[in-house]
């Protein structure tokens, strides 16, 4: 079995699976009701790591256990998962998330009813394991995001081989697709004083075509909304690595606030990457509710999902501050939100001549 393992880092991720099932049968040889404890995922089984200075799970657990027959048939298909993943890591293969779902179509009872159980079940075996989902080859659908502005960086690509490139010189108009696993790139020179992370294609488009990137020295990352993990992890990297403070820049809406809270603070979803993943030092420089009033900006009105997303945020603790506290009452108070490109209502260039370098400034970052 070994023999066909292509690199140590598979074979560990193989060991760990397999002492997982090992575990699950034996037992059944104990004559013990199989089960399988994991963190309970809410935001009331979240808390802050004083030393990693991120949002972790806490102590509360879940049990999936062969005592009831949905228990049971997780098991199967958890089991149905892994022997999959042995496979793929045997044969040096990989798969999206898309693909795992439709290949269960063909595992009897074990099949998936929708594809967001797959992937909660993905999400489990991290947990349950410690290893990311990369280690297990398996890759998100999505299209990945792009990184552009003065970095030199070294790709090792599938083949082992490597290639360099230039985040201004040698790409297109929008950089640098990020890969699904970033910790394939080596940083090897920059000129760059600062990442700012940009939730939509547009602002990013903005920023690259006003040259904001050259002016500043700044590296601009697309987070393509709710960034994916690839995307965090390399803010992450630029953060601690080449150690450039970061800034993400979002809409002034509470589904922005969690964007950022994901790069920031991690997500509850994924907490248990979070010290993987999260930027703990990022700043918001996003359109809060007190720059629609000072930038007289154009606005909607909430509605009744982000009413109710502001709400929640008031329980999560990752939002437990006096600036997200004030915020979060501003913004109820003043029905109202507003899109980054509301800006462009004093021209093209007021983003990156007036509104960013203002920001900047007071968060002395230039």
């Amino acid at each position: 079995m070994t023999k066909s393992i292509i690199n140590e880092r598979d074979f560990k991720t193989l060991k760990i699976l397999m002492n997982l099932v090992e575990d699950l049968y034996s037992q059944i040889v104990r004559e013990e009701i199989p089960h399988i404890k994991i963190p309970t995922r809410t935001k009331l089984n979240i808390e802050f790591d004083e030393e990693s200075e991120v949002w972790v799970y806490g102590d509360r657990l879940s049990e999936r256990s062969a005592k009831r027959a949905r228990g049971a048939y997780q098991l199967l298909k958890t089991a149905y998962v892994i022997d999959f993943l042995k496979y793929q890591l045997e044969e040096n293969r990989s798969s999206t998330l898309r693909e795992l779902y439709y290949i269960s179509e063909g595992w009897g009872k074990a099949k998936f009813r929708e594809q967001q159980e797959s992937d909660r079940l993905i999400e489990d075996l991290e947990i349950i394991t410690d290893v990311q989902r990369e280690y297990f080859h398996i890759t998100p659908e999505e299209d990945g995001a792009n990184i552009f502005g003065p970095i030199r960086l070294r790709e090792r690509l599938r083949s082992g081989d490597t290639r360099e490139f230039h985040c201004i010189d040698d790409v297109g108009e929008k950089g640098y697709p990020i890969p699904s696993n970033v910790d394939n790139l080596e940083f090897i020179e920059h000129d760059a004083k600062m990442v700012i992370a940009i939730e939509t294609g547009g602002m990013y488009a903005r920023l690259i075509e006003n040259n904001f990137y050259d002016e500043y020295d700044a590296i601009l990352v697309h987070l393509k909304g709710q960034p994916a993990r690839s995307t965090r992890r390399l803010i992450k990297r630029l953060n601690e690595e080449l150690k450039l403070p970061v800034v993400v820049f979002t809409d002034g809406d509470p589904w922005s606030y969690r964007i950022y809270a994901s790069v920031a603070y991690g997500s509850i979803k994924s907490a248990h990457l979070s010290e993987y993943m999260a930027c703990p030092s990022a700043q918001f420089i996003g359109i809060r509710p007190v720059d629609i009033e000072k930038y007289k900006l154009p606005t909607d009105r909430l509605n009744d999902q982000d009413i109710k997303a502001l709400e929640s945020m008031k329980t999560d603790p990752r939002f437990d501050t006096e600036f997200w506290r004030e915020q979060i009452e501003l913004q109820l108070k003043m029905n109202k939100k507003a899109e980054q490109q509301a800006l462009a209502r004093y021209g093209l260039d007021y983003v990156t001549s007036v509104y960013l370098p203002e920001r900047l400034t007071e968060m002395g970052i230039i």
